[in-house]
């Protein structure tokens, strides 16, 4: 499936085929509605309510809009557009025929819009309500997980299920089991037996095990739905009678080697398997105020870059596979970076500057949890300064330039960095640490250094001696260094480089999300791999054929 035609995440509502949006003063109704031949790609029907990568960009574009279009929305009420069912989870048919890739990121991506409900329920005052109408199943059960609250209908017949082990061979790949301890608190025991159940939980004992928080009668169901609703309503800050902002199309070019914006440039080099990402820094000077910023809506700097950087990991990750490598660069003005970013601190209060922060640090997770190798370069001219130096303390490794390009551009600037505000909390990674927080675990004394030096242009040597870069070259080791380290990764295992990147990149303490992404990286990604679900007699291959799968019983 990988080999296909390329993948585009961008969408409107206009163009949904799984999903219907409702309004009704502070409460949206999202309603899944999967159409059985709308598979992204031939081979497979996503009967029940099953989805794939498709059905899942449409939400994705789905939950981003309810943030952004409608300030007045204060509850999002999912529920299921199919009689007698919510939905299946993902399609099995579908997982079948994919290549362990696809498999992986397709989880990935599921995993990080689920992580974005819940933090428009956690940080913007917009609550999801699971209204589960019918029977809802593996993946289908973890979009529920991902809610607030959930409510599944009472009618004897209607169960949530985590069918994955006994089916299929392989685990909730969507956080499932995660959310059901971490998060709902179910019971170790009750959990372990509900989990090896392909026919799940109904009613009221999935009630008392804590796996739904309520169970309504059918003939009650629209107007407890309703009632529930607007209980979570009243409790919301959400702007009553604020325009929302919309989100208009990207300006995008894409070619085999190009992928470009206003503001991100990317060179693909297949032979290398190398992404040359540049970043640009604004081009006009930051506006007085939070009413400027609405005024400018979508083309507002941080918002437009945001929302280029998200396409663009998502464009690398799913249609570049093999691109392992991305070099990170920035050129701009540092100062105009560091006034916007203090434009979006002053200003946090308003609804729409808030959205902004919490997507700018949503999308720092997505590259966090990437699993691509990166690499900062620091040249005269950069703007890794405040947000944006957030991408140089992601990267893996980082290089700054002693002094300038001598034969190049003799007169330059060195280049600098500049620790701002954004760099000490606002853009938190999925361990609840900030990236420099991160970087200095357990070394107190570094973090209080680094503090000392916010607002100062910091060159090489400096920036060293704070520990905020890996090398300082000069002009003449530059181009020598820089190619032995890109070249050095690409000679590597990928997988070994995955694993390595994934533990180191977070330090700390364990979170929802890192115990997600790190069980996805780990346990799934080596399941799906195992020959009892994988291989030519698993699990995962004769679901539906009547053939009872082959395993290997020796336990690992």
């Amino acid at each position: 499936m990988a080999d296909g035609p390329r993948i585009d995440f961008r969408t409107e509502p206009s163009r949904y085929r799984h999903w219907r949006l409702a309004f009704d003063g502070a409460v949206a109704t999202v309603t899944m509605d999967v159409d059985e031949r709308g598979g992204l790609v031939p081979g497979y029907e996503l009967k029940l309510n099953s989805y794939d990568l498709g059905v899942d960009i449409e939400l994705y574009d789905a939950v981003q809009r309810l943030r952004f279009e409608h300030p007045e929305v204060r509850v999002v009420v999912l529920t299921g557009g199919k009689e007698k069912v919510f939905c299946a989870g993902a399609n099995i048919r579908m997982l079948a025929a994919s290549d362990h890739a696809w498999k992986v990121n397709f989880c990935k991506f599921t995993n990080e819009t689920r992580n974005g409900m819940e933090d428009a329920s956690a940080n913007s005052g917009q609550t999801y309500l699971a209204a589960l109408n019918g029977t809802a199943s593996g993946g289908g059960y973890e979009l529920a997980l991902a809610c607030e609250h959930i409510m599944l209908v009472d009618d004897r017949s209607s169960a949530v299920s985590l069918p994955e082990l006994p089916l299929l061979g392989v685990l909730p790949g969507t956080g499932g089991l995660t959310r059901v301890v971490d998060k709902r608190h179910v019971r170790r025991d009750l959990a372990d037996y509900f989990s090896t159940r392909a026919e799940g939980v109904t009613g009221g004992k999935a009630v008392r095990w804590r796996l739904v928080d309520e169970a309504v009668p059918r003939p009650v169901w629209d107007e407890t739905v309703a009632a529930r609703a607007a209980e979570f309503a009243a409790r919301s800050n959400r702007p009553a009678g604020a325009p929302g902002v919309e989100l208009t199309g990207l300006a995008k070019v894409r070619t085999e080697e190009n992928i470009d914006y206003l503001y991100v440039r990317t060179l693909i080099d297949h032979d290398r398997g190398v992404a040359e990402i540049t970043v640009l820094g604004p081009e006009t000077d930051a506006p007085a105020d939070a009413d400027a910023v609405h005024a400018q809506g979508a083309g507002f700097w941080p918002l437009a870059l945001t929302r280029e950087l998200d396409d663009l990991i998502l464009d690398l990750r799913t249609n570049e596979p093999e691109i392992g490598t991305w070099v990170l660069r920035t050129r701009g003005d540092a100062d105009r970076v560091l006034a916007y970013d203090a434009l979006l601190s002053e200003h946090r209060s308003d609804w729409l500057v808030n959205e902004i922060l919490l997507y700018l640090g949503r999308t720092l997770k997505r590259l966090d949890v990437t699993s691509r190798s990166l690499i900062a370069l620091i040249e005269p001219g950069s703007c890794f300064a405040g947000s944006l130096l957030e991408l140089a303390l992601a990267a893996d490794r980082s290089f700054q330039l002693t002094g300038v390009f001598e034969e190049r551009d003799p007169d330059a600037e060195p280049a600098t960095v500049t620790l701002g505000r954004m760099n000490f909390g606002p853009l938190p990674m999925g361990n609840g640490l900030s990236r420099l927080a991160t970087r200095f675990y357990g070394d107190d004394v570094s973090l209080a250094a680094a503090a000392n030096a916010e607002g100062k242009a910091l060159d090489a040597a400096e920036a060293e001696r704070l520990g905020l870069v890996t090398f300082i070259p000069d002009d003449i080791d530059w181009d020598e260094e820089v190619r032995i380290a890109v070249e050095e990764r690409a000679s590597f295992s990928p997988d070994a480089l995955t694993g390595l990147e994934a533990n180191y990149r977070f330090a700390g303490p364990e979170t929802l999300e890192t115990k997600i992404f790190g069980r996805l990286s780990a346990w799934q990604n080596w399941i799906f791999t195992r020959p009892n679900a994988s291989g030519p007699d698993g699990a995962l291959r004769v679901y539906g054929t009547g053939k009872r799968a082959d395993f290997d019983r020796k336990r690992v």
